[in-house]
């Protein structure tokens, strides 16, 4: 499949992330990597605890313009070397394009989100606001990748199958379900069982342990959405007023634990690290816990270094200045 990125690139990539030696078989793309899942959960793992979900350029940059051109994003994340991630659409056609150049049968879709009240996920669909990866195994098998949905999102690729649950960070489970959501009102119950099929959509939930209800928290279809559809989505997300990334600063980077190369612990995501506007949360798997409530520019600035290893420039820095999300104390 079409890749943006040259087989340098990819390389370069993988060494940002610090990707382990014995599973690059060959450098510069002659030889893929195997196209198993064992794989892509430890690609995944590595990206993840390396590329944050952050929406920074929303509020700390000169122009306050997203871009999704792939050599930005890359440059921004991989060569700059500043810690950079990007917010979903970023971070995931990114992501999308390294599975292609590893090999993989990758494309995306669109997806839409529920918005959290209080701390759950509450209330209608709101339109296209996220992004998933669907990758294709030789077998047929179809798992979803998602590495820039935040605090709740998945840490390691998800079976595209009705129900199966599968543990995420500490208690907390994920799973699909392929259903309906209340908004859609064109499932006639008299249709055949082939258009019920058609019009359900799969739902990602989750529940933060077996005694709790599950959550829905955002629904996607198997169709293949194109460059130009994100570039709408895009537009939206990071200029729009009543859109929650334009006055939220958003930044979550995940914790990897390193296994002890005998196969007793593996290397997965094990917790995660939160910037919510000026509050520096941390979840080792049990509890959320507030490490630093920030209240002045400098304070949040020397927070994002700190606590997520990213590197502002002065300008990045000054950008911020008259925005709402500005720490004036």
């Amino acid at each position: 499949m079409t890749c943006a990125y040259t087989p340098s690139q990819i390389d370069e990539y993988l060494d940002y992330i610090s990707f382990p030696a014995q599973y690059r078989l060959v450098k510069s793309g002659t030889t893929p990597p195997p196209q198993t899942l064992e794989f892509l959960t430890l690609l995944g793992a590595y990206h993840l605890s390396a590329v944050p979900y952050e929406n920074l350029t929303l509020h700390y940059s000169k122009s306050h313009a997203v871009s999704l051109d792939l050599q930005v994003i890359f440059k921004k994340i991989v060569t700059d070397k500043r810690g950079r991630g990007g917010y979903c659409m970023e971070n995931c056609l990114f992501y999308l394009n390294i599975l292609r150049g590893l090999g993989f049968n990758a494309y995306p879709t669109g997806a839409r989100i529920r918005l959290r009240v209080g701390v759950i996920p509450h209330g209608d669909y709101i339109g296209w606001m996220h992004i998933v990866n669907i990758v294709t195994f030789p077998d047929g098998a179809k798992y979803v990748v998602d590495v820039s949905f935040g605090g709740d999102g998945p840490t390691k690729p998800m079976p595209l199958i009705h129900g199966v649950s599968q543990q995420n960070i500490g208690t907390q489970e994920i799973r699909f379900v392929h259903d309906h959501i209340p908004q859609l009102m064109h499932r006639s119950s008299s249709e055949s069982l082939a258009f019920q099929r058609s019009t359900k959509l799969w739902i990602y939930q989750y529940r933060n342990s077996s005694a709790h209800e599950w959550n829905s928290y955002y629904c996607f279809s198997e169709l293949e959405f194109l460059p130009q559809d994100f570039e709408v989505i895009n537009c939206y997300a990071s200029t729009s007023p009543d859109c929650f990334q334009t006055f939220t600063l958003l930044v979550v980077r995940f914790l990897r634990r390193d296994g002890d190369g005998e196969g007793t612990e593996k290397e997965e995501i094990h917790g995660k690290v939160m910037l919510v506007n000026g509050e520096v949360k941390r979840n080792t798997g049990g509890r959320t816990e507030t490490v630093l409530s920030c209240t002045s520019e400098v304070e949040r600035v020397e927070a994002l270094r700190l606590y997520f290893g990213i590197e502002l420039t002065e300008e990045e820095r000054m950008g911020i200045r008259d925005r709402v999300t500005e720490l004036t104390g």
